[in-house]
């Protein structure tokens, strides 16, 4: 059986801050507006990481059942290492799935009705990334997905329960959010590219070629500091939060023509997951001193 820190690194934490920071960005928004509701914050929360772990460990049962986990050069996979059995995995990623359930109908509950086909949608999209017949990340289709479910829907979503609506300030808020989480799964595929032209998964970075992901992996950081200045223009505080993301941002921007491939890229992956919460954080104190200031 799979100790406790297998489980623990099996679910990705290194992947996390995908899942907190567009939650923590969109509360500092709705401080911001005035709007912040800290029992729809905490469920919105709890709904983003049970969606995370439990896409991780979808994506490890079903990557691991296909064998493309085989040649894998990142992070322990449980089942493709043979810590835990695929029913195992299979049965963590349903109850991570069903918490995430039971704390969005609560939210619906709160809310709207509306928010239960969101979360359905989302649970679909946490399975099929890697699982069924025709897992849509096995087509080029993972960046889409993450920047909509990962963007659009956890920052605008958090925001829309506790506000009771969606401004701009939100949205640009939400692809702020959705390019960042882009740019840590356009590394993961980068590192994972060779394993992965070698198990037929087509992956975007597999279709473009390792230079190609790098130039949309630039763009990506890149687009994310233009939406935090326009968020600036609007809030001001705002402003000095990007002076200080800009360093940030910009050494990883050059810093990927640098690095090689393979678990090379390991670092970058944290690091790059590290920003997107940096972002996060910052965006969101900017924007709730602003509300005070």
């Amino acid at each position: 059986m799979a100790t406790i820190n297998q489980w623990y690194l099996g679910a990705r934490p290194k992947t996390l801050p995908a899942a907190l920071a567009p939650v923590i960005a969109a509360c500092g928004l709705a401080v911001g507006d005035h709007e912040f509701i800290f029992l729809r914050a905490v469920l919105a929360l709890g709904v983003a990481l049970a969606l995370q772990v439990g896409t991780n460990y979808a994506n490890d049962y079903s990557d691991g059942v296909k064998g493309t986990d085989t040649e894998r050069v990142g992070p322990m996979r449980l089942v493709a290492s043979g810590a835990a059995k695929a029913k195992s995995v299979k049965i963590a990623a349903y109850l991570s799935f069903l918490v995430a359930a039971v704390l969005g109908l609560a939210l619906a509950l709160l809310t709207t009705p509306w928010l239960i086909a969101v979360g359905a949608c989302s649970i679909l999209a946490g399975w099929f990334y890697t699982g069924g017949p025709k897992p849509y990340g096995y087509y080029g289709l993972g960046e889409l997905f993450v920047f909509v479910f990962f963007g659009l829907v956890a920052t605008m979503g958090t925001y829309y329960v506790q506000a009771g609506g969606v401004t701009l300030d939100s949205f640009l808020l939400a692809c702020e959010m959705g390019l960042m989480s882009v740019a840590i799964l356009i590394v993961n595929n980068l590192r994972d590219i060779d394993g992965d032209r070698l198990a037929n998964k087509k992956t975007l970075a597999v279709r473009l070629g390792d230079s190609a992901t790098r130039r949309i992996y630039q763009s990506c950081l890149i687009l994310s500091l233009v939406l935090v200045l326009a968020l600036g223009v609007r809030t001001h505080l705002v402003l000095l939060g990007w002076i200080l993301i800009v360093p940030l941002t910009v050494s990883l921007i050059t810093k990927i023509d640098k690095v090689g491939k393979g678990r090379e890229l390991l670092p970058m992956l944290a690091q790059t997951s590290r920003l997107l919460l940096i972002q996060g954080v910052v965006v969101a104190v900017c924007l709730g001193i602003a509300a005070v200031a």
